[in-house]
């Protein structure tokens, strides 16, 4: 492809081709936080350092606390077997680090797009998961343990499996040498997810009352976090707003692919319906601050222009498609008690069937009144492990 040896300057030149371009940086500070097209915002040093370490430290703070609360729901036991029998984080390594980059290399060469644009697809494909996906998992009643095992894994294997992931499919668009891969953030996410919820295993194991009043303080702060993660990114980074349809494209289909195929591979695999849910959240849920921290440190200001927003459309998309998945599973208790309460006898009666009707996994949710459930003589069977 002709287009594949063009340089850098020239795939720039040929996306803003008219004169008097209305992407101008002539006029943009280097360290400009706010960019409109044609106007950036350049504030005083003090105010963008001053902004930055704000930001940063009460993100860091919450992301902590709501670690630690993530924490406070892990039981050792489980987590621990989960290390001895990998096959559920297997499953998941496999989704994250084969089945996504795959998909962002196919999407982007699908598409068409700029070289530059791809690159910046492909690294998303190519970044571990994020710990929105462990909250999201707690939400959705997922597998906690794993998901914590899960994001656990893939950011210590992304140390490797990142480099070579992009080595291998940005090769046809870029030089991989242009590409600098921030191991200092890889390992600050490792600890930031790693120590907080240490300390939240070891709080369930003495105070297990008081455990369960922080997991629920922290579900709900976490799910507060997202949503400013999402709005702070889209006001501070206004760079380019207004980009191809294909990113957009690509922005919608990617995450939901992911869902679907972490869920059906661990379906095949033939882990449990709770355990399915939580891979599909850590495969599609990837850590798009990450991918984000990756472009900033590789690409000059006029190149960011191009390709800085889809880790923001991305972001907006994954949080979407969960939102929806998560109102999807809310059913009516009274309407679903009769049906939930047939399911509970074929448990009793045929305990070895092996499976978990999709039906009964209503009744686990923190949203169903188990008080309705207990005035018609039922009980909650354990789930499988």
């Amino acid at each position: 492809m002709q287009e594949d040896h063009l340089r850098e300057s020239d795939i720039l030149t040929s996306a803003f081709p008219t004169t008097q371009s209305t992407w101008n940086f002539s006029h943009c500070s280097e360290n400009a936080t706010i960019c409109k097209g044609t106007s950036c915002l350049k504030p005083t040093d003090d105010f963008n350092k001053v902004l930055s370490l704000i930001l940063s430290t009460v993100l860091t703070i919450m992301l902590a606390l709501v670690m630690f609360s993530m924490g406070c729901n892990v039981e050792l036991k489980k987590f621990l077997g989960h290390i001895k029998r990998p096959w559920g984080i297997i499953v998941g390594i496999l989704c994250q680090f084969g089945i996504m980059p795959l998909l962002g290399f196919t999407l982007a060469f699908v598409f068409n797009v700029l070289p530059i644009q791809a690159v910046a697809v492909i690294i998303m494909g190519c970044c571990p998961g994020g710990t929105a996906s462990n909250i999201l998992a707690y939400w959705l009643d997922g597998d906690m343990d794993l998901s914590i095992s899960m994001t656990t894994c893939s950011t210590l294997l992304a140390m490797g499996m990142m480099p070579l992931c992009i080595f291998v499919y940005t090769r046809i668009w870029t030089d991989f040498d242009s590409i600098y891969i921030p191991y200092d953030s890889i390992g600050i996410s490792l600890v930031a997810l790693v120590i907080p919820v240490s300390f939240g295993i070891f709080f369930k194991h003495q105070w297990p009352r008081l455990a369960k009043i922080i997991l629920k303080i922290g579900s709900i702060s976490g799910g507060i976090l997202i949503v400013i993660i999402a709005v702070v990114g889209g006001i501070l980074y206004q760079s380019s707003w207004t980009i191809t349809p294909e990113l957009w494209i690509i922005g919608t289909i990617f995450p939901a692919a992911g869902y679907s195929l972490g869920f059906f591979l661990a379906r095949i695999a033939g882990q449990s319906w709770h355990r399915c849910r939580t891979v599909a959240l850590e495969t599609g849920m990837q850590n798009s601050q990450l991918c984000t921290t990756i472009v900033q440190l590789s690409f000059s200001q006029e190149q960011l222009a191009l390709m800085f927003t889809f880790p923001l459309i991305y972001s907006i998309f994954q949080i979407a498609f969960a939102a929806i998945i998560l109102g999807g599973k809310l059913p009516c208790p009274n309407c679903c008690l009769e049906e939930c309460g047939q399911n509970f006898h074929l448990s009793n009666t045929k305990p070895n069937n092996g499976l978990q009707p999709p039906s009964m996994l209503c009744c686990k949710s923190v949203f169903v009144n188990l008080s309705k459930i207990k005035m018609h003589g039922l009980q909650l069977p354990e789930l499988p492990n």
